[in-house]
């Protein structure tokens, strides 16, 4: 089981893939806590050059809820990733944490089904990313 899955985009700009990310994210139903540009990160900290890398924590409110309610340290895989790279090939690459496989080392049934829901929508914001490209 593959613990992402992605779609690459071409002819377009990395700003204009971060803002149609957050945007898809939203009408699935999540909001974006965190933000975190990897490449500014590592030219200060590190003062290495790296392709423009951003991570996007995106998180349904409903279904965390739902979650912590049944698991009360799941916050510690909390928000899901979803990362906006720039590719070698200047193409630009969106990937979404699977949570079915985040989950596999919690070992509580009752997470199955909001893993399956969380993955069906982070589904369909990569799909829809796809279509409006």
């Amino acid at each position: 089981m593959e613990y992402y899955f992605n779609t690459v985009l071409s002819d377009t700009t990395f700003e204009k893939v971060v803002q149609k990310t957050t945007q898809a994210l939203k009408n699935e139903g999540f909001g974006v806590l965190t933000e975190i540009d990897i490449q500014n990160t590592l030219r200060q900290k590190l003062d290495v050059h790296f392709p423009n890398y951003t991570i996007l924590g995106a998180c349904n409110p409903s279904f965390a809820h739902k979650a912590l309610q049944v698991e009360n340290k799941i916050g510690t895989m909390l928000p899901c990733n979803v990362i906006v790279r720039k590719a070698e090939d200047g193409n630009i690459e969106v990937a979404a944490v699977n949570p079915i496989a985040s989950m596999m080392g919690v070992h509580n049934e009752a997470l199955m089904g909001i893993a399956e829901e969380v993955r069906d929508k982070l589904k369909r914001v990569i799909e829809a990313l796809q279509e409006n490209h």
